[in-house]
This record gives structure tokens, sequence and C-alpha cells, in this order.
């Protein structure tokens, strides 16, 4: 059997940081992601899917993402049910986060700057909001190339040499 989720898309709100009877943190975020085809208007439609994490990815999740925050996901789906205000028994889908990568600096503003690839349940790729973060506007991004930037757009090639090969 397999039961395998992943997922990148943008906070709806800010992430809810609980903690249970015994101490341990769980927090609870909901995930907009963009569907791969728009509708018959041209628009694109998103899924709005909850998710939650556990733990020390909880408490990162609660300290370094907030609404529009752009994040990845791994992790499963689950279903759970319980009996409701109204006496129904209500069922439950949600992703139980595995992993949650923040997919751009800390400071970034509603989706417009680029993604930084992996910084896995870890703080702010940037360290503390007192460092500075790389300059967007010349290039000099650490290695790192932005969503928006196509990186053939000069004449479709790069240069790599030899030491950059894996092989």
């Amino acid at each position: 059997m397999m039961n395998r989720v992943v997922l990148v898309g943008r906070l709806t709100k800010d992430p809810e940081l609980r903690y249970t009877p015994n101490g341990v943190a769980v927090a609870t975020f909901t995930l907009a992601v963009n569907r791969a085809f728009t509708n018959q208007q041209g628009e694109r439609e998103a899924d709005f899917i909850n998710c939650v994490v556990w733990r020390k990815p909880a408490e990162n999740v609660a300290n370094f993402l907030k609404k529009g925050s752009l994040a990845g996901v791994d992790g499963r789906i689950q279903t759970r049910n319980f009996e409701g205000q109204d006496g129904k028994r209500v069922y439950l889908t949600e992703v139980l986060a595995e992993s949650v990568q923040f997919l751009e600096p800390r400071n970034a503003s509603g989706g417009n700057q680029g993604g930084f690839g992996g910084q896995r349940e870890q703080a702010s790729p940037f360290g503390n909001s007192n460092q500075s973060q790389p300059n967007r506007n010349n290039n000099n991004n650490q290695g790192y190339t932005r969503v928006d930037e196509d990186p053939f757009a000069n004449d479709g090639q790069i240069d790599i040499s030899d030491d950059d090969l894996p092989f």
C-alpha cells in the first residue's frame, strides 16, 4: 500500500499552534494549492487542504510561516471521525505532514519573491531578521534562481565547469 502526498502552496492564514496535555506541539494550517488547469472562464482554481504537523516541526511552522507563505509539505492523507456538537458523526480528511519546507525567505511578502529549495523544518534561511538577505536585483542570490527568473533567457545556454558536475 502507498499513502504519500507532496504539496506546494501558500498558507491561507497563520498556523495555529497548540499543545497536547502531555506537552507535545501540534500545528494546523491550510494550504491553497493551485490546480494545473484553468476553468471555462480561463481562471485558475485552487484546492484548500488542511495540514497537521507535530513536535518540533510544528513549532518551526508556527514561528516561521504566516499567511501567504509559500511552503512544501511531504506527508500522508489521514481520515479521522468524531461526534460533532449536533451529535452527528463528522469525518475529517487532512494531510499529516512528515516534513515542511519553507520555500521563500522569512520576510518575503505575499509570494512575489523567489523560492528557495528545501529549508526543511528549520528556521529562516537567513537566521534572525537582523541579518541582511541576498540582493535579488543584481542576481547575487547565492546560487538560487528566482522562480520567475529564466536561467536560459540570455542565449539558451549556461556555463558549467567540470568541478560542478557530480561525475
